[in-house]
C-alpha cells in the first residue's frame, strides 16, 4: 500500500480533472439556456419561414396523393358522390380490374418499347454529342451547344404540332423530300409499324440536349493529369475513354439515366397531341390510359393506373441505382 503512489490511487487523477473541468462545465451549463433559447428561435423562425411551402405540398401535393390512393380502393364509379356515405372500400378490386383489361395491359407494352429503345439511344446519342464537342469540334462549340440543346427548351407540345405537320402524308415535308428519291412515304402516324417509332426518333431528338450539357461537364472534369498518365503508360484513345473517363462519367450517368428514365415512363404529350392514342392503341402510353379514364368518371381506375406507373417509376429507379451507381 505504501508503494503505490496518489498519481496511481483511484479519485486523485479525476479530482484533479474535475477541479480543471470543473469552472468550464458550469461555464458551458451556464451558456447553455442562452444556446437553448437562440437554437428554439431559430427553429421557430425556420418553421414560420417554411410554413407557406408546407402548406401549399400539403394542399396541392400531398393531400391529392393520399385521396387518389384512397380513391383506388373504393367504388367511386358505381356510388353517387354527392353522398360521400356512400362509397365503400372494395380493397384491391380495381387493380384486379385493371390488370384484366387487354387496353391497359396495351399501354404497358408501348410505354416498356418506348422506355426500353429511347433511353439508351437518347443516353448513347448524348454523350456521342458530348464527346464530340468535348474533342474534336472546337471552333463552333458554342453553336452546336445550343443548337442541341434548344428543342429542351422549347415547349412539347409546339414540336408535337411542328413534328406533326412535317410528316403530313400528302403536303409534308418529309414525304416531300422522300419523293424526290423516288420515295413513295408512308403515312407515319396513321400506320401502327411507324406511329411508335416516329414518337421515339422525336423523343431522342428533343431530350439528348439534356444529356450532352450533362456528360459534356462531366468530360471536362475529368484530370488532365489521369489522361497524361494513362497515355504514358501506352493506352489508345478508346482504351483511355473507356477505362478512365467513362469509369468517372458514371455519376453523370446515373442522373440523366434516372431522370430521363423518369420522364419517359410518364409518356404522355406527343400522344396526345399527335395521335390520341392511335391508331389502333398503338401509341396508347399508360399516362394516356389514365387520363382517358379519369375523362370517363372512371377515377378509381384511373388512381389504380396511377399508382401501378408510380411503382414501375420507382422499381426502374432502383433498377439504375443497382446497376450504375459508383461502386467505388
Amino acid at each position: 500500500m505504501t508503494s503505490m503512489s496518489t498519481e496511481t490511487l483511484p479519485g486523485w487523477g479525476d479530482t484533479d480533472k474535475q477541479s480543471t473541468a470543473g469552472p468550464q462545465r458550469s461555464a458551458g451549463r451556464r451558456r447553455s439556456p442562452r444556446r437553448g433559447m437562440a437554437r428554439g428561435r431559430q427553429a421557430r423562425a425556420a418553421w414560420i419561414l417554411a410554413a407557406p411551402f408546407l402548406a401549399l405540398f400539403a394542399a396541392f401535393m400531398l393531400l391529392p396523393l393520399v385521396w387518389s390512393l384512397l380513391m383506388s380502393l373504393t367504388d367511386t364509379s358505381s356510388a353517387d358522390l354527392r353522398t360521400p356515405l356512400n362509397v365503400s372500400f372494395i380493397g384491391f378490386d380495381n387493380y384486379v380490374r385493371l390488370f384484366q383489361d387487354d387496353q391497359f395491359f396495351t399501354a404497358l407494352r408501348n410505354t416498356a418499347v418506348f422506355v426500353l429503345v429511347a433511353l439508351p439511344l437518347t443516353l448513347a446519342a448524348g454523350l456521342a454529342a458530348a464527346v464530340a464537342l468535348n474533342s474534336g469540334i472546337q471552333r463552333f462549340r458554342a453553336v452546336f451547344r445550343v443548337g442541341f440543346y434548344l428543342p429542351v427548351i422549347t415547349s412539347i407540345v409546339a414540336v408535337a404540332v411542328v413534328w406533326k405537320t412535317l410528316l403530313e402524308p400528302r403536303a409534308g415535308l418529309v414525304n416531300l423530300v422522300l419523293g424526290w428519291f423516288g420515295i413513295d412515304g408512308p403515312a407515319w402516324l396513321a400506320d401502327t409499324r411507324f406511329a411508335l417509332p416516329v414518337m421515339i426518333v422525336m423523343a431522342v431528338w428533343r431530350n439528348l440536349g439534356t444529356v450532352m450539357i450533362i456528360m459534356l461537364a462531366g468530360l471536362q472534369s475529368v484530370p488532365q493529369s489521369l489522361m497524361e498518365a494513362a497515355e504514358l503508360d501506352g493506352a489508345g484513345p478508346w482504351q483511355r475513354f473507356w477505362r478512365v473517363t467513362f469509369p468517372l462519367l458514371r455519376p453523370a450517368l446515373l442522373l440523366t439515366a434516372v431522370t430521363t428514365g423518369i420522364g419517359y415512363l410518364q409518356f404522355f404529350d406527343e400522344p396526345f397531341v399527335m395521335t390520341d392514342g392511335g391508331p389502333l392503341d398503338s401509341t396508347l402510353s399508360a399516362t394516356l390510359y389514365a387520363y382517358k379514364q379519369f375523362g370517363n368518371g372512371n377515377y378509381e381506375m384511373a388512381s389504380a393506373a396511377s399508382y401501378v406507373i408510380f411503382v414501375l417509376i420507382v422499381a426502374l429507379t432502383v433498377l439504375q441505382f443497382r446497376v450504375l451507381r459508383d461502386k467505388d
